[in-house]
């Protein structure tokens, strides 16, 4: 596996089949874990295509696996990046870290995607009925 990130929230590597493994650690990991989940699930349930699709969630060792996205970009214009988030939005999650780090390119279909919802935000008048 090649490790992308290590920081001191999370160690993410992607498996050579392409699928990208995430761990928890540092302040919040769980709830950081448990967000992820939620909106990725919720996203799923949405029809979102432009995000990773959760394989597999381990609370016990506090990871995720997912799809992959493509590679991150080296440069997005303030435009399309606002573009972007702002159609993410309309599924229903504000990122909460619109940051350039979290946008990917799918070769395969020319698209941007975004990733890291550990601080997203299902938004109001979205979030199902508990």
């Amino acid at each position: 596996m090649l490790k992308v990130k290590d920081t001191l929230r999370a160690t993410v590597q992607v498996s050579f089949d392409g699928r990208v493994f995430k761990t928890y650690h540092g302040p919040d990991a769980q709830k950081r874990f448990d967000q992820e989940v939620k909106v990725l699930r919720f996203l799923e349930t949405r029809g979102c295509g432009f995000v990773p699709r959760l394989i597999e969630a381990d609370a016990a060792k506090l990871r995720i696996v997912t799809t992959n996205c493509g590679t991150r970009v080296e440069h997005l214009d303030e435009a399309r990046s606002k573009e972007l988030f702002a159609e993410l939005a309309t599924y229903g999650v504000r990122h909460d870290d619109p940051d350039m780090r979290n946008v990917t390119y799918r070769q395969t279909d020319g698209r941007f995607c975004v990733i890291d919802f550990e601080f997203s935000t299902i938004l109001p008048g979205f979030e199902s009925p508990a």
